[in-house]
């Protein structure tokens, strides 16, 4: 029951979304689509397999949309955040038998030394959906203060 619930918020209902939303900005000729994944997608996470496989299923159907609706102008692209404070972390920390020295440990692991915020993710949605970003599509960009960084 938890993985199909797992599945259906985070691969069917991104599938949902986009069925909704596609039709119209091909009719435009224009659109923007960012999607959030997780850096569990790209690098896996221990005990999220099944969360971890709908996020990469997100990634390469973004970059499949993105290769396939280029035409019509329409950029797709993924943000994949690392370790943020929300409540889904705080849901996450609460269910360990230590919460703040999970929380801490979360934090210690980021070479930045401190927690994602909502804010952080917001500004690289910004970037996405701008103008500045009009000739980038089919991209997915880690917003994890270098927790998942590589060469």
């Amino acid at each position: 029951q938890e993985w199909d619930k797992l599945i259906q918020i985070n691969l069917v209902g991104m599938l949902n979304m986009h069925f909704a939303v596609l039709k119209g900005m091909v009719e435009r000729n224009s659109g923007s689509i960012v999607n959030i994944a997780s850096d569990a997608a790209r690098v896996g996470s221990s005990g999220e397999a099944v969360y971890a496989a709908c996020k990469g299923g997100l990634l390469s159907f973004s970059k499949t949309l993105a290769r396939e609706h280029s035409r019509h102008n329409i950029k797709i692209n993924v943000i994949c955040p690392g370790p943020t404070d929300t409540a889904l972390l705080a849901g996450v920390t609460e269910g360990a038998s230590n919460p703040e020295k999970l929380r801490e440990a979360f934090t210690r692991a980021i070479p930045l030394g401190r927690l994602g915020q909502p804010e952080d993710l917001a500004s690289s949605i910004a970037f996405f959906l701008s103008e500045d970003a009009s000739f980038i599509t089919g991209q997915v960009l880690s917003v994890s203060g270098g927790l998942t960084m590589s060469g």
